[in-house]
């Protein structure tokens, strides 16, 4: 009986078990599912937390300073590709340039405006301005500041293929302007948009008026994109207007002024601004930013994009694989013309060129060449200096400012050439009076012994060689001779007394 007792309390006591560890109600259990419970959700609380405290990405700031070139396209392209990438909420382009190429003006502004982040470009620091291509990267950014004391305009294209050209490419640069209107007058009227082909001004041809019309549309086309005087754009291209920088605020030109970065981030702060995407507001107020100043690529591509620095690698190149070929092994003339050859053509490739410049150029070169193996007296290389000269001059086919090969450069170009050609001439003269020294017309002059001789002929040795011998009927074995004259492979000679026997 007690053993049935015992059987039948173990079995209750097993199936309470089952019943309470099915229905979750077991004590150490329900407190171990409540700690991992609770530690769960306080790790998410803390996630959500550590997300509500993270810094948000900084405000980009790029320095454009100097002429819009291959360079700078190339460093605001990459930077806004990295803006981008990062998630930072603006990127500021603090802008200081008198103008530069068309080329990269444009990528530039297709940049700007495919950029999901937005882009500021604010003219600074003080004393800085926004000049022709400027203004155009002005009206395409998303927000247009500009410091006290800065100005833009003087936005006229001038024509690379000049008056009278048909030629209807067009691939014109953005210089500093004719002489800029002042119109810092805030007061003064704005230009009339009906008729402005009638307003007066030099008489242009067909060539120039496509293009100050294409670059008026384009301006225009920026300014609605962005809600800005469009008249004055057009005045700045047609007239080469330009404006101060409270003038630019009061007409509309730009958004606002900013003396420095803390007070552009507070005036951005809630503006709303047209997107790829569609409209974004700003907050911008109080975030911090981060400065990227151009890398060792910018630099590197700014020094080789210069025309004169381009010109010397083409000359460096040419002149080094010259030498390699009349020196072959040397190596280091190869090897040095070889890189500095492939970096001249880099860089004329990303140039505005004028390829008849390039083509006097490479005769110049090829006519100097001449002059070292066919001696002309100096009538190949005064040629080629004159070709290289002139090549220089039209290398670069634009009036941007600072894309032009300097006159200094070209004298250079003229003075290494001249030298070279006077180098050349003088020793092809002095070649043609020097004494032969080698091959069979070295003999002429020169001593010889007799070996053996009979009736006015016979042999003599000469040179280290034994040669035919022809000369005085009576000689004697060891007697000097002199070399007359040499026919075919029989030497002339006549009796030497004053020469000491040779005998071999």
């Amino acid at each position: 009986m007690m053993a049935m007792n015992a059987a039948q309390a173990q079995s209750a006591g097993a199936s309470r078990h089952q019943r309470l560890q099915a229905r979750g109600r077991y004590p150490a259990l329900r407190l171990l599912r409540r700690l991992v419970l609770g530690l769960l959700l306080l790790a998410g609380a803390f996630g959500l937390a550590a997300q509500d405290t993270a810094a948000p990405a900084p405000v980009v700031v790029l320095t454009a300073q100097g002429a819009v070139s291959p360079a700078m396209s190339d460093y605001v392209r990459r930077n806004l590709d990295t803006a981008a990438a990062r998630g930072s909420p603006l990127v500021v382009l603090k802008l200081d340039t008198p103008g530069g190429l068309d080329s990269s003006m444009r990528e530039i502004i297709q940049a700007i405006l495919a950029s999901p982040v937005p882009v500021a470009t604010w003219v600074a620091p003080q004393g800085a301005r926004a000049a022709s291509a400027g203004t155009y990267m002005l009206y395409a950014s998303h927000i247009a500041a500009m410091a006290p004391a800065t100005n833009l305009g003087a936005a006229t294209p001038v024509s690379l293929t000049g008056s009278g050209s048909g030629d209807d490419t067009q691939r014109s640069p953005w210089p500093s302007g004719p002489a800029q209107a002042n119109n810092d007058d805030a007061d003064r009227a704005d230009p009339p948009a009906e008729a402005p082909a009638e307003a007066p001004g030099p008489a242009r041809t067909a060539m120039e008026a496509k293009v100050i019309n294409d670059a008026i549309a384009y301006i225009r086309g920026l300014a609605e994109l962005r809600g800005r005087n469009a008249d004055w754009a057009e005045a700045a291209v047609r007239d080469g207007a330009s404006l101060s920088a409270s003038a630019a605020a009061a007409e509309g030109v730009i958004d606002f002024l900013a003396a420095d970065l803390a007070t552009l981030l507070e005036q951005a702060d809630g503006r709303t601004v047209t997107m790829a995407s569609g409209d974004l507001t700003l907050a911008t107020a109080g975030l911090s930013h981060e400065e990227v100043t151009p890398d060792w690529r910018t630099a590197i591509l700014s020094v080789i994009t210069n025309p004169n620095v381009a010109l010397i690698l083409m000359l460096v190149g040419v002149y080094g694989i010259i030498l390699e070929f009349l020196n072959p092994g040397f190596l280091v003339a190869g090897t040095v013309g070889g890189i500095s050859l492939l970096l001249g053509l880099y860089a004329l490739a990303l140039l505005p060129v004028n390829f008849a410049g390039i083509g006097l150029i490479l005769l110049g070169l090829a006519l100097i060449v001449a002059e070292a193996f066919a001696p002309s007296f100096g009538v190949l290389g005064i040629g080629g200096t004159a070709a290289l000269v002139l090549g220089a001059v039209i290398l670069i086919d634009t009036d941007a400012p600072g894309f032009a090969v300097s006159a200094p450069m070209i004298a250079g170009v003229a003075v290494a050439g001249l030298i070279s050609t006077l180098i050349i001439a003088r020793l092809a003269t002095r070649s043609f009076k020097s004494k032969v020294v080698s091959g069979a017309e070295g003999l002429i002059g020169s001593t010889a012994a007799v070996l053996q001789w009979e009736q006015g002929k016979g042999h003599v040795w000469a040179e280290g060689e034994r040669w035919q011998a022809c000369g005085p009927d009576h000689l004697g074995k060891g007697e000097a001779v002199r070399i007359i004259t040499i026919k075919g492979l029989v030497l002339h000679v006549e009796r030497d007394v004053a020469a000491t026997s040779n005998r071999p």
